[in-house]
C-alpha cells in the first residue's frame, strides 16, 4: 500500500462517492425534466412526483449512509485516541479539544503526540493546521 501523508491521506471509495453519487444526480435530473414535462403536458403529475419523492429518498440514504458510518468511526477513533492519550500523558483527553483536533492529532507518532496535543490545546489549531504540523505521518488505513 502507497505510504500515506497529508496530501494523500483522504480516501474516496469509487463506486460509492462517484458512480453511486452519479447515478442519484441523474434520477434527479430525470425526475425533475419527468415533473415538468408532465405538469406542461396536463398528464397526471402521481408517478413524477413518485419519481422525484424517491429520488429524494436515495439521496438522503446516500447521505445518511456516509455521515452515520463516519460518526461510528469518529467515535471509535476517540476512544482509541483517548486510550492512547492516557498511555502517554496519564491523562485523559482535555474536553476542550475538539473531535475534529482528535481525528487529526491520529495521524501524529507517539514521538510527536505529546507536544501537538499541547499546542492544539494551547493554540486552537484547526484540523488542517494539526496535519501540517506532523513530520513523520502514522497511516489510518482502516477509515473507509
Amino acid at each position: 500500500m502507497k505510504e500515506q501523508n497529508y496530501s494523500n491521506h483522504i480516501r474516496y471509495i469509487k463506486g460509492f462517492h462517484f458512480v453511486t453519487f452519479s447515478f442519484i444526480i441523474l434520477l434527479l435530473i430525470a425526475s425533475v425534466y419527468s415533473l415538468l414535462a408532465t405538469s406542461k403536458e396536463n398528464y397526471d403529475l402521481r408517478y413524477s412526483l413518485m419519481f422525484l419523492i424517491i429520488t429524494g429518498i436515495f439521496f438522503s440514504i446516500f447521505f445518511y449512509l456516509r455521515i452515520f458510518s463516519l460518526k461510528a468511526q469518529d467515535r471509535a477513533i476517540r476512544a482509541e485516541e483517548n486510550l492512547r492519550c492516557y498511555i502517554l500523558t496519564g491523562k485523559l483527553f482535555d474536553p476542550k479539544l475538539k473531535i475534529s483536533q482528535i481525528l487529526a492529532i491520529r495521524f501524529a507518532p507517539d514521538e510527536e503526540f505529546i507536544e501537538l496535543y499541547k499546542k492544539s490545546l494551547n493554540e486552537n489549531l484547526s484540523a488542517n493546521e494539526i496535519k501540517k504540523s506532523i513530520k513523520k505521518w502514522k497511516a489510518d488505513n482502516y477509515r473507509v
